[in-house]
This record gives structure tokens, sequence and C-alpha cells, in this order.
């Protein structure tokens, strides 16, 4: 009986430890909800927040338009003949979207070797190193939502092109996220 009792212990425990929440916030359009909802997530913001000086404001807009919040999310099945499943539109994973070859650059450039991208705290601070990166590359700010939103989803070398001006589609998610920015700022600064 003890050993059962012991490998149920054990379930629970590894259960609990496991990725992430796999479900969104309820009223994504309310930061301190959010917050009051999720308390890690404030947490890993203000973490990263003070390691790369990126605003929780930006982090917060960035990962709605990314994932809405949720740990496990992916890209969806691309099909052949709209019937046969033919996979992903992309490595993109969790609740950065980090794409596994730019995820491997983060872990090793910092050392992170254990980092997942379903981990709030590791995605945050993924998000911080890029940003950080195209602060010291492109010279954008770090509170620039909508510029660090097109070079975070074209990749740095693709906004220094100007990839994003032929892609009227992309610029208009990228206002929609500074928009959203700006009014996860003015809601922070009444709950936090």
């Amino acid at each position: 009986m003890s050993k059962r009792l012991l490998a149920l212990v054990f379930v629970v425990v590894v259960a609990s430890c496991s990725g992430g929440n796999n479900s969104a916030p309820r009223n994504l359009d309310n930061a301190c909800s959010i917050l009051d909802q999720r308390p890690s997530f404030l947490r890993a913001m203000k973490r990263t927040e003070r390691k790369w000086g990126v605003p929780v404001h930006v982090q917060m807009a960035v990962i709605h338009q990314e994932s809405k919040f949720i740990a496990n999310a992916r890209t969806p099945v691309q099909y052949t003949l709209g019937v046969i499943p033919m996979g992903r539109q992309s490595s993109a994973y969790g609740y950065a979207q980090a794409l596994d070859g730019t995820w491997d650059d983060y872990r090793k450039a910092t050392g992170r070797i254990g980092a997942r991208r379903n981990d709030i705290g590791d995605a945050t601070d993924f998000m911080g190193w890029y940003f950080n990166n195209a602060t010291s590359r492109l010279g954008l700010s770090k509170s620039d939502a909508r510029n660090q939103y097109l070079a975070y989803h074209d990749g740095i070398t693709g906004y220094s092109r100007g990839s994003y001006r032929s892609k009227g589609w992309l610029v208009n998610v990228a206002n929609r996220v500074q928009s959203r920015a700006n009014t996860y700022r003015s809601q922070l600064a009444r709950c936090t």
C-alpha cells in the first residue's frame, strides 16, 4: 500500500511541475485581470524588466499577440487538399512563439540550456534577450512595442532590410500591438 501511495504522490508532484498554464486567462483586454489570475506572470515580467529593460506592458502586448497567454500555443497545422496534414506552419511554440533555431540561439547565448518555451519566466527572458539585441543592432527603443514587434516577427535582419514594408497586414498587427501596449500601460498604472 505504501508503494502505491508513494507512486501517487510522485505522479501528483510531477504533474504539478509541468510546463505551464495551457488555457488563456479570462478578460485578455485587462492587464490587471490577467495578472490577478496569474501572479507568476507579473513576477516573471518584472524580472525581465529589471534584467533587460523591456517594460511589462510591452512584454504583455507581444505575448497577447503571439499566444494569447497560452503556454503550449503552436501554429496551425497545414493541410494538402484540405484534408492531408502536412505539419505546422512553423516551429513556433510557447508563450513567446519562439522558433526552434532562435530559441537554441537564446539558450546558447545566455547559458540557459534548460529553458523551456512553455515556462513564462523563460519566455519573458527570451523576449528580453531578443528585444535587447534589436535595441543594440537596430537602435529601437525597448518601449517601442510596434517596431520591436516588427523586428520580432520578421527577424532583426528582415527588419533592417525593411521586409515588413511590403506586408500591410503585419504593419496593422504591429499597430495593434502598440495600441494594446498603451492600454496595458494605463491599466497597470492603476493596479500594480
